[in-house]
């Protein structure tokens, strides 16, 4: 039997199974334990995403994750968090089965040229925070760390600009490789982000060939490429060699898969085909409040999942 001919009977013997299980736990008042439901792709959510069905706390957030069947998390804020927050959270993931995705690595320049422009100053202060995002990355088990090069130079060649971003890039994946972690450069959406100096993943992709490290990879937020470039798919098979995180997002309205004009079941269907096994961040918002949104969000993902 085919691959995808496998998935496909086992996803719907499962929802079936998952639906008359639910139903048996609902009649006897929810003594019974309903398995977890099981993704095919490591999907990512975010503090906050479901703080009406677990409250504030992270740790709570973390266990309610857990229990939908979410095996990764990720955490832009991580490193700004506490030592002893870091630590719990580490140790509850680790209990849970929760791998950690990316969390910002450094401070963003959203109006000035920091690596771009070549200035000493702005590069040592970036390379700074890579050397102390490593501390933070072995704290929390993580792997992958989000960086933005910032705002383009205006008194700069682009060409110029892009040999300044690459010499920077060089020295901070020499810092990452001894320890196995990856830095992830974003490229992010004119309309969002206006002005920036990373916007269109073949400049992410030359790069990263330039950088020739390990430890320098693109994250393709699909949110972003949509909007900036479109051309999904023949987009991500140019740059695949270079991915190695994802991020998600519907438009517009930068909410949860089928909120919008992105087909997520065809591009999971082809990420995972490929033999994705790394993260995919679940870096938007929810498109109702409450815990009915949160369970929309719930059941999207389980949707375009389900490769039917």
């Amino acid at each position: 039997m085919k691959r995808r001919q496998f998935i496909q009977k086992g996803a719907l013997a499962g929802s079936l199974l998952s639906f008359g299980s639910s139903l048996f736990a609902s009649e006897f008042g929810g003594l019974l334990n309903v398995p977890k439901h099981k993704f095919n792709l490591k999907y990512a959510p975010h503090d906050g995403m479901f703080k009406h069905s677990a409250g504030d706390d992270i740790l709570s957030q973390l266990d309610f994750m857990a229990d939908q069947g979410f095996t990764a998390f990720e955490d832009n804020e991580m490193r700004n968090r506490p030592v002893a927050q870091q630590e719990a959270m580490a140790r509850l993931m680790q209990k849970r089965g929760i791998e950690m995705g990316v969390f910002v690595a450094h401070k963003i320049y959203w109006k000035e040229p920091n690596l771009a422009s070549g200035k000493l100053g702005w590069r040592e202060e970036f390379l700074e925070d890579i050397r102390n995002s490593v501390e933070v990355a072995k704290r929390v088990n993580a792997k992958w760390m989000t960086v933005v090069p910032g705002h383009v130079d205006l008194h700069l060649h682009e060409d110029y600009q892009t040999a300044n971003v690459i010499a920077t890039l060089k020295q901070a994946s020499a810092i990452l490789e001894p320890h196995g972690l990856v830095m992830v450069l974003e490229p992010l959406n004119f309309r969002n982000h206006p002005g920036l100096f990373l916007a269109e993943s073949p400049h992410a992709y030359q790069i990263c060939k330039a950088v020739d490290s390990p430890s320098c990879k693109i994250l393709f937020d699909i949110y972003h490429q949509q909007i900036q470039e479109g051309n999904l798919l023949p987009n991500i098979e140019a740059c695949w060699d270079e991915i190695a995180y994802f991020q998600i997002g519907d438009n517009p309205g930068r909410n949860e898969p089928t909120t919008g004009e992105i087909n997520y079941k065809n591009i999971f269907t082809y990420i995972y085909e490929r033999g994705f096994t790394g993260i995919l961040g679940m870096e938007h918002g929810n498109s109702q409040e409450g815990k009915t949104g949160e369970q929309r969000v719930i059941d999207a993902y389980k949707k375009v999942d389900s490769f039917l």
